[in-house]
C-alpha cells in the first residue's frame, strides 16, 4: 500500500495558500495561475480552512456576492478535513468519498506537508494497478 508520504515524495509537496482576509478574487486568480482547484487558507503558519472552486461557485457566485469585496474567510470550508502522511492512498480516497471533498491537506504535527487531490489519488491507483498487471503477465509467461 502506498502511503501519502510516498505519494507526496513523487508528485511534489507544492501547496498554495491565501490569507483569510484576502479578497476571494485573489484566491480565484491564484488557483487559475497555479492550475489548482483549491488553496489552503492560512493564518500565519496555522491552517484554518480550504477554499475551492466549488466554494467560490456555491458560496460566492450563486449567493450574488462580490468576489472583490468578499474575504476568503467568509466562503472557505472549515474546519479543515485532513490526513497524516502515514495513511495510505486508499485511506485518503475513503475520507474524500465520505466527506465529499476533492482536496485533502496532508498534515503531520500541525505542519502542512502538501495537498492531494482526487486526481492525484486516481492516477496513483492506476499506476499501481498497471505495475501489478505487468508483474502478473510476466509471472504467467514464465
Amino acid at each position: 500500500m502506498i502511503t501519502l508520504a510516498q505519494l507526496l515524495g513523487s508528485k511534489g509537496r507544492d501547496a498554495y495558500s491565501v490569507a483569510a482576509e484576502a479578497p476571494v478574487i485573489e484566491a480565484v486568480r491564484t488557483m487559475a495561475e497555479k492550475h489548482v482547484g483549491a488553496l489552503l487558507v492560512m493564518e500565519g503558519t496555522r491552517l484554518i480552512g480550504v477554499i475551492s472552486e466549488r466554494d467560490y461557485a456555491r458560496k460566492c457566485v450563486l449567493m450574488g456576492r462580490s468576489s472583490s469585496d468578499t474575504p476568503v474567510r467568509d466562503i472557505m470550508s472549515a474546519p479543515v478535513i485532513s490526513i497524516t502522511s502515514r495513511e495510505t492512498v486508499e485511506d485518503a480516497m475513503r475520507v474524500m468519498t465520505e466527506k465529499r471533498i476533492r482536496h485533502l491537506p496532508v498534515i503531520d504535527a500541525d505542519k502542512v506537508l502538501g495537498v492531494v487531490s482526487i486526481g492525484d489519488l486516481v492516477k496513483c491507483v492506476i499506476e499501481d494497478q498497471r505495475h501489478l498487471i505487468e508483474d502478473l503477465q510476466t509471472y504467467i509467461r514464465g
